[in-house]
């Protein structure tokens, strides 16, 4: 029964369009945690990087999608340049944020907010956000 649920997770079509859109192999991740290590933005994450590939691995779509770390990512590559399968955990948690932004759910809502805070956000959160509606 474990082998059968293993094979239909990993074959979920979650897993396969995450790996699509990333292109990324996501069984190569080992869990060495090396992205989560030297991650700046840890602290404010509810999943670290690493946990986010073994969600991923494992088929967790809706608590991959409900969390913050998604939308905590920088996008600073510091975990690619650690990780030593070559992994490039960023576009994972891109492929993450796409597949949430194609239903037109985003964590932020630029068109929402006062004129007062977005001058209070810095510049490169509101680019950052109305990026990722570009791709």
């Amino acid at each position: 029964m474990n082998i059968v649920l293993s094979r239909q997770i990993i074959h979920d079509p979650f897993v396969s369009k995450v790996e699509e859109l990333s292109g990324q192999n996501l069984l190569a991740c080992y869990q060495c945690g090396k992205c989560s290590a030297g991650c700046p933005s840890i602290s404010q994450m509810d999943i670290l990087p690493n946990q986010v590939i073994r969600y991923a691995q494992i088929g967790l779509k809706d608590e991959l999608l409900a969390s913050r770390s998604i939308w905590i990512c920088a996008s600073c590559m510091t975990c690619d340049v650690r990780c030593p399968k070559g992994i490039n955990v960023a576009e994972v948690l891109e492929a993450i944020r796409l597949i949430l932004l194609r239903q037109r759910k985003d964590h932020v809502e630029v068109e929402e907010l006062s004129d007062a805070e977005k001058s209070d956000v810095p510049p490169i959160a509101l680019i950052s956000s109305m990026r990722k509606f570009t791709s």
